[in-house]
């Protein structure tokens, strides 16, 4: 993990982007103190749960990465959020920043808004050529647009997908800043964020990257190409529970509340256990189900494995803790602070 951060912040730091990694992977205090220690200027984060929670953990200076629209309960905890931290917040539309000015109120100077584009993804964001209305909207609105972002979450469609997501994302972003200049409203932030195209969206107009996964990695980073198949730094300790030997079957106590159901389609099975060769290929609730091919070695009832899920970001949030390894050797035990803040 620290050879990760490590990794990144020096990425960035030679191309002169600005690193603000997405805090949702880690959802740990710990972990982001780390970040920005290693030059980080802030984290970005996805719902005002987890804003409140590195707000109170003394890293403030936060985005929320998400198309905003807020109301009832969600709207006065933005508003206290926003008079304890430096406070960024996304929009993709003229009905959200009726919104975020609504909730704000009296105190929408004190937090920044950035509009958000598609650049390719088909999740969230305008066409990159529709920023400007929307930020001229927001301007007049009394909130403070100060610039553009979007997700190359197409990135992640395989291997041979990530050039081409990180150029979508940088031409993207250029067209939503011209956008902006247009409608009279200077981008003084242009933001990236995946982990698969940081390293080759960082360029041109791009004056900040927000990848999050890169700090753990995962069985579908490896598979991307984004970092080397020993490079996973969360692994999930599971025990063998059951071992059919004629079969050559066995199962462990990790399944879909552990492992999650998130399975890319170019990768087989929910998680991968390097030192035996071997896949979970199938899970139920509290059972990942592996069956052993080719010749492989069958471990004993009570054996601990260690499994690389695939996608660790909604492995973390189902956990409380993190046990901390160096050399082999537990030294510490971690919160995931902001487990369960979805909202």
């Amino acid at each position: 993990m620290d050879a990760a951060i490590a990794r990144m912040a020096d990425a960035m730091s030679e191309r002169g982007v600005a690193l603000r990694p997405h805090a949702k992977t880690h959802k740990s205090i710990e972990v982001g103190r780390r970040q920005v220690g290693a030059g980080a200027v802030g984290l970005t984060v996805g719902t005002v749960g987890e804003a409140e929670v590195f707000a109170d953990g003394g890293l403030d200076d936060l985005f929320i990465a998400y198309p905003m629209v807020p109301a009832g309960p969600k709207a006065e905890r933005l508003r206290e959020v926003a008079r304890r931290a430096r406070l960024r917040v996304g929009i993709d539309s003229v009905v959200g920043a009726h919104a975020v000015a609504d909730a704000l109120g009296d105190d929408r100077e004190r937090v920044s808004v950035l509009v958000e584009i598609d650049c390719g993804g088909r999740r969230t964001g305008v066409a990159p050529s529709d920023a400007g209305p929307v930020a001229a909207a927001a301007t007049h609105l009394g909130l403070d647009v100060i610039g553009v972002f979007t997700h190359g979450g197409h990135g992640y469609h395989g291997p041979d997908a990530r050039a081409a997501a990180a150029e979508d994302e940088v031409r993207g972003l250029t067209e939503a800043a011209g956008s902006l200049r247009a409608a009279g409203v200077e981008p003084s932030v242009v933001s990236a964020g995946s982990t698969p195209t940081a390293f080759d969206s960082a360029r041109g107009a791009v004056t900040e990257e927000r990848p999050g996964t890169y700090v753990f990695g995962d069985r579908q980073q490896v598979a991307l190409g984004s970092i080397a198949p020993d490079a996973p730094a969360a692994v999930i300790a599971a025990r063998v529970v059951s071992l059919n030997t004629a079969a050559r079957r066995f199962v462990i106590d990790a399944g879909a509340k552990t492992l999650t159901k998130d399975v890319p389609a170019y990768l087989a099975g929910h998680a991968s256990i390097p030192e035996l060769g071997a896949v979970v290929d199938r899970v139920s609730d509290y059972h990942g189900v592996v069956e052993v091919k080719d010749g492989g070695s069958l471990p004993e009832i009570g054996q601990v494995v260690l499994a690389v899920p695939n996608h660790i970001c909604p492995v973390v949030d189902l956990f409380a803790t993190f046990l901390v390894a160096r050399d082999g050797a537990i030294i510490d035990t971690w919160r995931v602070d902001a487990r369960g803040r979805s909202g």
